[in-house]
């Protein structure tokens, strides 16, 4: 599990590929490097990636063909940076909101307003994804918790702070860029078993 509190950011610094595979290394800032091992998740733009090698402070994942469909990180290159966030562990303040580093889909960014101390952006969802969105809900944004400020059908925006800003890599997001979503696990729960329902219904009248 994660909190979409982001950590900090990796740079990409290897990138290796094969057929529908590829595997890419990261320098992680040396505070998210102690405990480390083989096996943990790391969230990387909010995708849960599984530790495959360690050699000092470049660290490396795999990644699958369902992960590069689905997410941004396909579109890395070496010197990108990423969002990072490794596993909550229990005990530890959900200062977020609870996230699984589930990538339901991609939103593309429409619209960037800068104003003083703060910016708002808007995003475009794939149609079918639209109703899981919400305002004052919360939303997984290249793995950071944020809460939805408008929504107009499959757009929504977010409104950002400075310090968001700083620790993350929004503040290089621009028009037409892909953003990892996870929409609000609770809420997709309610909205899906709700529409089961009324199929169920519709069914049996």
């Amino acid at each position: 599990m994660f909190t979409g509190i982001v950590q900090g950011m990796a740079e990409v610094v290897a990138i290796t590929e094969k057929q529908d595979f590829r595997t890419h290394t990261l320098r992680l800032p040396a505070a998210l490097l102690p405990g480390l091992e083989l096996g943990a998740s790391v969230a990387h733009n909010g995708c849960c990636l599984t530790v495959t090698a360690i050699n000092g402070d470049q660290v490396s994942f795999d990644l699958m063909r369902e992960t590069l469909r689905v997410t941004n990180l396909g579109l890395l290159q070496v010197g990108d940076r990423v969002n990072i966030e490794r596993a909550a562990r229990f005990g530890d303040e959900i200062g977020g909101h609870a996230m699984s580093g589930h990538i339901i889909c991609l939103a593309k960014v429409l619209k960037v307003i800068d104003q003083p101390d703060n910016r708002s952006v808007w995003f475009e969802l794939p149609s079918e994804y639209g109703k899981f969105v919400f305002t004052k809900g919360y939303i997984g944004i290249d793995g950071i918790s944020l809460t939805i400020g408008e929504v107009a059908d499959n757009r929504f925006c977010v409104h950002l702070i400075p310090e968001t800003l700083e620790r993350t890599i929004i503040k290089s997001r621009k028009v037409g860029d892909l953003i990892n979503i996870e929409v609000d696990p609770q809420t997709q729960a309610i909205v899906e078993t709700v529409e089961r329902v009324l199929a169920q219904r519709g069914t049996a009248a």
